[in-house]
């Protein structure tokens, strides 16, 4: 007997039946096994959650392999399918080779640093888990044969832009200070890009990469360290915002369980060897504006952004100050749209953290 994926959050419930029942071509998948890494993950955890839901839902036949670092973990985040016969938990740290013997059809390559202060801390350690951990990962794909790889980079590929750069494809590539400790992460993020098409022009692994704007919606951990996840607690708790900085950077961002879609389009449509922007071009905004967005959205908790800058801003691990806004016309012809605006993140993010 099926469970639901995700009881506990009924936001993200709802979230993950309409990725199920969405325009992804599910039946592609059908008996066919994927391998997720950072399955534990924000986005991992609801690509894993969101097949198996097709499978309740639409009847089809796909297992999944949650490759995680901790089994405890894993058996708490996905504790309602611990008993589906198509899921199953393979303990690891992908800085090791990937010991799994069983039939592995396609992966989702997710795992990986997350944390602006960890870059900052653990710039070797991120450096590492980057390049090590993909060479593991491409090697395993390059040994089980798979018909298709997705890899999630970031849009911290494209540096800080040129000024006058109004929207970033594919091919804009702006400017990273190698000889700061915060670039670990997007220094590694593009020697990995070269990585996967290395692999995939010598060994010919089918490799795509999903370049992800900042991501966010249903299933965030309250104690998430992320501004969006600041932004919703001050909201909840009914506490001003305080921004470090000026808050003039301009991003876009997605809402989860579009960016899970994205991901399953990639995987399945996507051309090897190609890199596809992840983002909601209508949600490009400050940081100090999108505070202000919260303040409105919820008026109720009479809440205002401030602005207070520390001496030691260093040790925060914040990005320059810039302004990029992704182009996802190139994943859009894949079929892809984003549907979810930014004051509708917000609503549901606040609605999932406060359970």
């Amino acid at each position: 007997m099926y469970k639901l994926e995700s009881p506990e959050d009924e936001v993200l419930q709802e979230d993950l039946e309409k990725v199920a029942k969405s325009e992804v071509p599910f039946s592609d998948l059908n008996g066919k096994t994927v391998f997720v890494t950072g399955a534990t993950g924000l986005i991992g955890s609801q690509v894993v959650k969101a097949i198996l839901c097709s499978n309740r839902l639409n009847g089809t036949d796909i297992s999944v392999i949650a490759c995680v670092r901790n089994k405890a973990k894993a058996e708490t985040v996905f504790e309602s399918v611990l008993s589906d016969e198509h899921f199953s938990i393979y303990e690891g740290d992908i800085n090791a080779a990937i010991s799994y013997e069983g039939k592995v059809d396609y992966i989702i390559h997710g795992a990986s640093a997350t944390s602006s202060k960890y870059f900052v801390s653990n710039p070797v350690e991120t450096i590492h888990t980057a390049i090590d951990g993909t060479t593991n990962v491409m090697e395993f794909a390059k040994k089980k044969h798979v018909e298709s790889v997705v890899y999630l980079s970031s849009l911290e590929v494209y540096g800080t832009p040129a000024e006058n750069q109004e929207m970033i494809t594919e091919k804009d590539y702006g400017y990273i200070e190698p000889l700061s400790t915060r670039s670990s992460y997007s220094e590694g993020k593009r020697m990995v890009e070269c990585l996967c098409v290395s692999y995939g022009e010598e060994y010919k692994v089918p490799v795509k990469i999903a370049r992800l704007s900042q991501t966010f919606g249903a299933g965030v951990d309250y104690s998430d360290g992320r501004v969006f996840a600041e932004f919703a607690r001050c909201a909840i708790e009914k506490k001003d915002i305080v921004l470090h900085t000026t808050g003039k950077t301009v991003r876009s961002y997605c809402y989860t369980a579009d960016a899970v879609k994205a991901l399953l389009f990639i995987l399945l449509k996507g051309q090897n060897g190609e890199a596809y922007n992840v983002t909601n071009m209508k949600t490009a905004i400050s940081i100090y504006d999108m505070g202000q967005l919260v303040c409105d959205t919820f008026s109720d908790s009479e809440i205002k952004v401030k602005v207070e800058i520390p001496e030691d801003i260093s040790s925060f691990g914040y990005n320059p100050e810039m302004i990029i806004r992704l182009d996802s016309s190139k994943l859009e012809k894949l079929g892809w749209n984003a549907e979810v605006d930014l004051s509708e993140m917000f609503k549901r993010l606040v609605k999932s953290m406060s359970k």
